[in-house]
């Protein structure tokens, strides 16, 4: 199923914890995977989710591309075209495959401007970024590190399968994201989401409310867990 901008929007909504709550719901078998597990530089930490279609790709940065000039720039554009090309909006999720990644940085002032202009909503990478305030507003980013310089940067490859921080992404997943990390929602899955989502708050309430509660006991704290054992 292909989701539709409302769903997006919908999905947005809720933050990325909230979300893989959800889908411990409506997939169990994916409790304990499609989800990135070590911490982020997070460009702007007060920015909502995003949620959008992946564009992957692979990157480099110690050494310069193999290719001559003319072809490096001709592959450089058909990755711009490759971002640009979808209905939705994107997000671009870029692994490093320098060891250790994050020597050069791909991201910058220049690098955010052009995606955002292409409709995509912000990156996820192990890679490092720079340019802390002259990125462009609302672009998010998720980075492995942050570094001046970006040495002999170039795309490897493109619409490829990556690996960010313990999350393996396809061309074309669905990615959400914010300042924890960032999980692929299976496509089967998303459209059942936002009534997980509801299911979620419903059967956290009576727990949140005891705890707040004065006089709060273990002996309450388990009778608000049988109240939301029987939340259906």
């Amino acid at each position: 199923m292909t989701p539709t901008r409302d769903l997006l929007a919908r999905l947005a909504q809720a933050d990325t914890p909230t979300i893989c709550n959800a889908l411990e719901l409506v997939v169990p078998e994916r409790r304990a995977k499609g989800f990135t597990t070590k911490p982020f530089v997070v460009a702007f930490p007060t920015l909502g989710p995003i949620v959008g279609v992946a564009r992957t790709a692979t990157i480099r940065a110690r050494e310069p591309s193999s290719r001559d000039p003319a072809e490096a720039k001709a592959r450089r554009l058909d990755y711009y075209r490759y971002v640009a090309a979808d209905a939705l909006p994107t997000v671009a999720v870029i692994q490093d495959l320098d060891d250790p990644p994050g020597f050069g940085a791909f991201w910058g002032e220049v690098n955010s401007a052009v995606h955002k202009g292409l409709g995509c909503l912000g990156c996820i990478t192990n890679g490092s970024i720079r340019d802390l305030d002259l990125l462009a507003p609302g672009f998010q980013l998720l980075a492995g590190s942050v570094g001046p310089s970006h040495a002999w940067v170039h795309v490897e490859a493109f619409a490829c399968d990556v690996e960010v921080h313990g999350m393996t992404v396809r061309h074309g997943d669905l990615i959400h994201a914010d300042r924890h990390g960032a999980v692929v929602i299976p496509a089967e899955a998303a459209a059942r989401l936002p009534e997980a989502i509801e299911l979620c708050g419903r059967r956290e309430a009576p727990i949140l409310a005891a705890a707040r509660a004065p006089g709060f006991s273990v002996e309450k704290l388990a009778a608000a867990w049988a109240e939301a054992e029987d939340i259906h």
